[in-house]
Formats: C-alpha cells, structure tokens, sequence
C-alpha cells in the first residue's frame, strides 16, 4: 500500500489541498472557495479531503489542517479565527468524526504550517533554521529549527506582529501604537492609506513613487518594519535564513530594493549589524507554492 499524506490550508476564502507521495512530490492539488462559519470550515474540509485524495483515502496515513487562529494543537481546537466566523472549534475531532478515519488528524496555525512548507519546498537540510515570515493581511512569523516547528512555551513564538517600535505610530486593531503589523501588512497599510483602493500596498508604492508625501511615510514605515522584522528574527533566534511569504512578498525586488537599504543604513553605522549579513539571509518565497498545504501535510509524524 502507497503511503500518502494530505495537506489542507484553510484560507478566508480559499481553501487548498494537496496530497503528498512516500518522496514528499505532490501527486494531487485542488483549491475550492472556503465556507464561512464553523460548520461551513468542517463542510469545507471535508470536501478538501475527500476530492484532493479520492479513492486513496484509504491509502492516507496522516491529514495536516492548517488555519488561521490560535491553535491548539494537541487537542486540535481552533479559537478566535474571525474571518472564517469560528469562536472555537474541535477542528481536529470534527474531520476526524466525519472523515471516519483512524488515521492522525492534525491542526496548526497556518503561519506555521507555511513555515513548515516552505522549509522543504526550498529542501533545507535537516539541520537548518528558518524563520518565515508571513507579510499578508496581518504580519506573523513561524519558527523551523532542525527540521522542526518551534512554538514556544504558549504557542507565541513568532506572533512578532505585536512587537511595539514606534510609540508615536499608527494604531493597530489591538489599541497599541507602532506594532510592526499595523506598519507592515496589507490591513494595516490599508488602514493608513485610508482610500478604499483593493490593493493598498500597490497604491501607497505607486503614490511614493510619484512625490506623494503621506505616501512616502507609509513606504518608509512599511521597509523600516520589514527590516526590523527580520533582524528581530536574527537576533532573537539565529537563524540562517529568512523566508518571506504572503502577498506583500509578491511585489519581490520593489519590496527588497527598500529594505536593503535599510539594511545598508545599519550595517554603516553598526559593524556587529553589518557582521550578521542580513541581505544575505533573505529569501522570497517562490510565487504561487502552496506552502500552508504543503507545511500541514508534513505535520503528521512531525
């Protein structure tokens, strides 16, 4: 019988599956639209599941879910993950009730199953560190030391978008000024902007771009930011690389062309920050991998 394992990423509008083959290749992917609400989450995984494996369900040894959210995963219950409309929900229990496997459920927060993808789509060697750093709707990292996620002593490592650095800043949605995830995220940038457009972060680059003064200091915020993001990440942890991810990435060298100089601007007055060589342990995530999937097919065994 063929070992296979199946990955799910539960987005707030997009769920994606993908089945993984004993060589870690994907052999199966699918994307379909996410319900709203806790019953519409399990409905929407089960389709998951159920469509992306087909008649080799029975040939699955592990399901990975990850979600937004606090998660608790050892008992496999998702709380506080807003935009799907869940309070609190027994994820892990209720694909496993309907599913009517036997075979492990597993459920992560998506930051940290995408970290966990991301750290084999790029084939890192096992001994590695990495810390991918999530840069979509809100700003959050997840940890990969020696092959394995790191949660921390709660489940907060990596919740770096709490992290306070301007107290003169914007407000974040928590009441608190300067937090990197006000200065640095497709929501926060938006609340700044303030203009309603469907793509902010694009606006703001191109209003900059063009003189615009108000702009210019939503830029300035977002590069410093993502700069300080991952040298918190370096300095806290070590980590060899730095992977960036979410939809923020995608803008690639007109998002990495700011931060280093950022980078630059330190390393010229801080020799022991121009000796971590922070432009060299930087990465994109190649556009498009479905890495959240990805990550949760791999949390089985793990």
């Amino acid at each position: 019988m063929t070992a296979l394992r199946v990955g799910v990423d539960i987005g707030g509008t997009k769920t994606e599956a993908v089945v993984l083959g004993p060589d870690g290749d994907i052999v199966a992917q699918l994307r379909v639209p996410t319900g709203f609400g806790a019953e519409s989450v399990v409905a929407t995984a089960v389709q998951a599941v159920t469509s992306v494996a087909g008649d080799s369900l029975d040939q699955v040894e592990s399901i990975g879910v990850g979600i937004p959210g606090a998660v608790d995963t050892a008992r496999g219950r998702v709380s506080h993950a807003l935009n799907l409309g869940v309070e609190s929900l027994d994820l892990g229990a209720e694909l496993t009730r309907a599913l009517a496997v036997t075979v492990p459920v597993r459920v992560e927060n998506d930051v940290n199953a995408a970290a966990l993808g991301a750290f084999h789509l790029l084939e890192l060697p096992a001994t590695a560190s990495m810390g991918y750093l999530n840069l979509g709707t809100g700003l959050a990292a997840g940890l990969v030391l020696g092959g394995s996620l790191w949660r921390g002593s709660r489940g907060a490592a990596g919740e770096i978008g709490h992290i306070l650095v301007d107290p003169s800043g914007p407000l974040d949605l928590d009441g608190q000024p300067g937090g990197l995830e006000v200065m640095a995220s497709g929501s926060g940038i938006a609340r700044q902007w303030g203009t309603g457009e469907s793509n902010s972060v694009t606006a703001v680059l191109d209003a900059a771009d063009s003189g615009d003064t108000r702009a210019l200091d939503i830029r300035r915020r977002l590069f410093e930011s993502v700069a300080t993001s991952i040298r918190i990440l370096v300095l806290t942890v070590d980590v060899d690389l730095v992977v960036i991810g979410g939809g923020i990435s995608r803008l690639g060298p007109r998002l990495l062309g700011g931060v280093d100089e950022i980078f630059d601007g330190w390393a010229a007055n801080s020799p022991f920050i121009a000796s971590l060589d922070l432009p060299s342990r930087v990465r994109l995530l190649p556009e498009g991998s479905p890495v959240a999937a990805l990550g949760a097919a791999y949390l089985g065994g793990r």
